[in-house]
């Protein structure tokens, strides 16, 4: 018989019961003899829930989770995992908790099913390894020698050896990094099949596609600090310099009737074309403004913030000025 699979409906009972977010994490200090690498991180993931990591190199990302793993110990803060302690109650999260393992620590002479099984045999009630195979589509290259997959497929081994112990969250730092665009897409299938089975996952990138595409939430940090934390569509509005509009207006018109609408934050003219860039409704704002002044704003390109203008800015912040008129 099968062992036992958590249900995304055991672990919504489980979360409720317990009244408190999957992660909670306050203050956290770490260093490394004279190197502050996390100085003050704060931040909550939800149960469920799909919550990026995001910073330059260095910034203290995979230490952060290393310290939520219970891989390292922190030096200040404090750390809640399932309301457990990941250094005093280790031995307990280790069973549901899965981390992704760094391809250093896998046995190269293995195949796939050896490593699963080897794998599930440190857990009490492991996931069905079978099973788990199938649903990574690993199950053609069962019988494959680790050192013979492809970037993808030891990818999707990682991911199962991470799923193995039945875990409740799921921790994937630089998932698909150094993988073809068509291996970081299935990579994100699946992983959305991941959360859709239950499993709140943290996930540490530098990919702002990949965040967008599956966060529900992301924390940036720079230097050692939460910079920002929000879901990636507010930040790309709210950090990312808004929405820009670009026009060819139908006929001369004082700058004005543009600066001094609420949605506005900059007006430049180049060449016959003006670019405009702001928040919320900026392009009805625009046009209901040139219709009160008597022009049009013909040949419209609308343009939205992405999440990497947002990181960008954040990580390499830069002067902003409102209301700026910029002419050539």
């Amino acid at each position: 018989m099968a062992p036992a699979v958590h249900t995304p409906e055991s672990r919504e009972v489980t979360s409720r019961s317990l009244a408190h977010p999957a992660i909670g994490v306050s203050g956290l200090r770490k260093s490394y003899g004279s190197t502050l690498a996390v100085k003050d991180v704060s931040f909550e993931v939800e149960d469920g829930e799909i919550f990026g990591i995001l910073g330059p190199n260095g910034a203290g990302k995979t230490t952060t989770v290393e310290c939520i793993s219970g891989l390292r110990k922190p030096d200040g803060g404090t750390i809640s995992v399932l309301g457990l302690d990941p250094q005093r109650d280790r031995a307990a999260l280790r069973e549901r908790v899965g981390v992704q393992l760094q391809e250093g620590t896998l046995r190269w002479q293995l195949t796939v099913a050896e490593t699963v099984h080897l794998f599930a045999s440190f857990y009490p009630q492991p996931a069905y390894t079978e099973e788990l195979i199938e649903v990574l589509g690993l199950g053609p290259k069962r019988n494959t020698y680790y050192r013979r997959l492809s970037g993808g497929q030891k990818q999707r081994l990682s991911i199962a050896l991470a799923l193995v112990g039945n875990p409740q969250i799921a921790i994937l730092d630089e998932l698909t990094t150094g993988l073809d665009p068509q291996a970081r897409r299935e990579t994100w299938r699946l992983i959305e099949t991941v959360r859709d089975r239950g499993i709140t996952i943290v996930l540490v990138t530098h990919f702002m596609d990949e965040a967008e595409r599956l966060c529900n939430r992301v924390a940036v940090i720079d230097s050692g600090r939460v910079v920002a934390l929000d879901t990636p569509a507010r930040l790309a509005e709210r950090e990312g310099g808004g929405n820009h509009m670009r026009f060819r207006p139908s006929k001369p018109f004082d700058d004005r009737v543009l600066t001094g609408l609420a949605e506005v934050d900059r007006v430049e003219h180049e060449g016959p074309r003006m670019a405009v860039s702001g928040t919320g409704e900026l392009f009805n704002a625009v046009v209901r403004a040139l219709n009160a002044a008597g022009a049009e704003a013909l040949e419209v390109q609308l343009e939205s913030a992405t999440l990497e203008d947002a990181f960008l800015r954040l990580v390499q912040p830069s002067p902003k000025s409102r209301k700026e008129v910029t002419t050539p």
